[in-house]
C-alpha cells in the first residue's frame, strides 16, 4: 500500500487586504511562518479544514490558493480546502471550486452556488471526500441531508488505498462551552460516524476548535488540528474562552494499517494574548450565537 503524508492546516482565516484578525493578527504572516515551519518535510497533500477566509473575499480565496497552492507545488503535493463558518460560498467556490482545485474533482451535482461545497477526487488510489459543515452566517455546524446521501454513495464503493474525508466542525465534542455551543449538530454527527463506520475511512480532518484533538471513534482517528490565526487555550476554565498569538497544524502520514500524527504548535516569543473572554462574556455569546434549542 502507498503511503500518504498530509500537511493538516485549519483556520488561517485570511483576508482579502491588510487587515487583522482581532485588529491584531496578520494572518498570511501566521500561515507563512506555519509553512516555513515544515519546509523540510514532503507531503501529498496539504489541507485547510475551514474558515480559509475572515473576510470571505474572492480576493482572500485566491491569496490562499496562491500561497498554498505554490508551496503545494514545489513539494509535488495539491491542495485541499474546505468551507468553514467563516467562509462564503459563492466567493469560495469561485476561487477553490468545490475544494480540490488542483484534482479532478467531481462535485456534489447541483448549479445553485448557494449550495453546499462537497467534493470527491481519487488519486494514486487515494480517495478525498471534501465535505461542508457550515451553515450559512452561523457559527455552528450541520450535514445537510444530501452531503450523507452524498456520503453514503460514495464510501458504498472502496478506494484502493483509502479515503480521507475533510470537514470542518469535527464530530467529536469540544472542550469548551463556548465552543460547544458552536459545534456540529449532534444528530448530524451521529450519522455521519454510521456511515464512516465499516468502510475504508481511514482518518477525518477537521478544524474549528483552533487547539488540537485526535480522537478514535470505531477505529478512525479524527484529527482536529490547531489553528494556523491563533491557537486556543484548551484546559482553562471551560466557562472562559481565550486564544494567543500561535499557529500550530499536525502531520499525518497513512501507511499500511498504521495512521500516525505529530500535532505542532509553535508560539512567538513573547506570546500575546489574542482575547480573553470571561463566562459572562461567553454566556452572551452562547445566547446571540449558540445553537437554538430543538
Amino acid at each position: 500500500m502507498n503511503t500518504l503524508r498530509i500537511l493538516h492546516l485549519t483556520d488561517t482565516h485570511l483576508f482579502g487586504d491588510d487587515a487583522r484578525h482581532y485588529d491584531t493578527v496578520d494572518t498570511a504572516a501566521q500561515l507563512t511562518a506555519a509553512l516555513a515551519h515544515v519546509a523540510e518535510q514532503t507531503f501529498d497533500l496539504v489541507v485547510v479544514a475551514g474558515d480559509v477566509s475572515e473576510d470571505g473575499t474572492i480576493e482572500s480565496y485566491q491569496r490562499a490558493r496562491t500561497m498554498m497552492g505554490d508551496w503545494a507545488r514545489e513539494r509535488g503535493a495539491r491542495t485541499v480546502f474546505t468551507m468553514g463558518n467563516h467562509d462564503r460560498r459563492e466567493a469560495f467556490r469561485e476561487a477553490l471550486g468545490g475544494g480540490q482545485p488542483d484534482a479532478d474533482e467531481h462535485a456534489l451535482p447541483g448549479v445553485d452556488p448557494a449550495r453546499p461545497v462537497a467534493s470527491v477526487a481519487e488519486s494514486n488510489g487515494w480517495r478525498v471526500i471534501v465535505l461542508d459543515s457550515s451553515v450559512p452566517a452561523r457559527g455552528y455546524g450541520d450535514i445537510e441531508p444530501e452531503q450523507l446521501t452524498f456520503l453514503r454513495e460514495t464510501l458504498a464503493t472502496p478506494a484502493e488505498n483509502g479515503t480521507v474525508i475533510v470537514m470542518h466542525h469535527a464530530p467529536v465534542d469540544a472542550q469548551t462551552d463556548l465552543l460547544q455551543a458552536l459545534a456540529l449538530d449532534p444528530a448530524d454527527a451521529d450519522e455521519f460516524i454510521q456511515i464512516i463506520t465499516g468502510s475504508d475511512v481511514r482518518a477525518v480532518l477537521s478544524g474549528h476548535y483552533h487547539h488540537p484533538i485526535v480522537e478514535t471513534i470505531n477505529g478512525i482517528p479524527v484529527v482536529v488540528a490547531a489553528g494556523v490565526a491563533n491557537i486556543a487555550r484548551s484546559l482553562d476554565d471551560p466557562a472562559e474562552e481565550s486564544a494567543e498569538l500561535a499557529f500550530g497544524g499536525a502531520v499525518i502520514e497513512i501507511r499500511d494499517a498504521r495512521t500516525r500524527v505529530v500535532p505542532f504548535v509553535e508560539r512567538h516569543e513573547p506570546t500575546p494574548e489574542v482575547f480573553r473572554y470571561d463566562r459572562d462574556i461567553v454566556a452572551r455569546i452562547i445566547a446571540a450565537a449558540g445553537r437554538p434549542a430543538k
